[in-house]
């Protein structure tokens, strides 16, 4: 039965080992599934309600959807800084995974977030076993999906944007904790170690989107968004207020 296991999962992963380390690199078997689980995850979107629960998501919405989550994918790859050991400093690229949420509600959004997991295990992988995997990458990105159960809320772009950044730190550390405490300096502890290496980028970036989403024309803008969006439009004379 292990070796039964062992060849299924050399199916997917292959095993390197590199002066004492061990990790894994994704097999083309590997990137086939994973694509077809991120297609699988998105297109459950199709068959959600709508945020108002009268109807399914049109095909507009989930249009937007699609561009919200293939920004978010671009943007993580233009990196200010990347640190030596994982993680970097993008430019907004969390916040678009949120705004999913932020338009269409915590269904929509955590599907959007595990596909860009997903992707990200693509596009950037380390993996040194399935437990830390799940926890880096389907878990720490699929938190951005939380957004979603502030949507109808006041100030709900906010604190969306808040519980995602906040979720993705929250596993981001423990993997930390967990997998690479080795990497903690001498004398250092292992959380103390993670919680500093995780805000480093992950509190960075969310310092600089919110710092930005504080802008009133930018929340004007976003607002005009979420209702082209949500295809209520607006009657004639009706002001647009400002995004919460």
């Amino acid at each position: 039965m292990y070796q039964g296991r062992n060849f299924f999962m050399s199916l997917f992963l292959e095993k390197v080992v590199e002066d004492g380390d061990v990790y894994y690199n994704i097999t083309s078997g590997g990137y086939a599934l994973i694509v077809v689980l991120a297609l699988l995850a998105f297109a459950m979107i199709s068959f959600f309600k709508n945020s108002d629960g009268k109807g399914k998501m049109s095909v507009k919405q989930i249009t937007v959807s699609a561009l919200c989550l293939a920004l978010a994918f671009v943007l993580s790859n233009i990196k200010l800084f990347k640190l030596p050991t994982g993680g970097s400093l993008t430019v907004f690229s969390m916040f678009f995974v949120t705004f999913i949420g932020y338009l269409y509600g915590p269904r929509v959004s955590l599907s959007a977030a595990f596909a860009y997991g997903l992707l990200q295990m693509i596009a950037d992988p380390y993996i040194i076993s399935i437990p830390q995997l799940l926890c880096d990458y389907i878990l720490a990105f699929g938190s951005l999906g939380l957004s979603g159960f502030f949507h109808n809320t006041k100030y709900g772009m906010f604190k969306g944007y808040f519980a995602g950044i906040c979720g993705r730190y929250f596993f981001s550390v423990l993997s930390g904790v967990i997998f690479f405490a080795s990497y903690a300096p001498e004398g250092t502890s292992a959380l103390g170690y993670s919680l500093t290496y995780n805000a480093s980028y992950i509190g960075a970036e969310a310092i600089l989107t919110i710092a930005v989403l504080c802008i009133p024309a930018v929340r004007i803008a976003l607002n005009r968004i979420k209702v082209e969006a949500l295809e209520k439009g607006v009657a004639k004379g009706e002001s647009i207020s400002v995004a919460r």
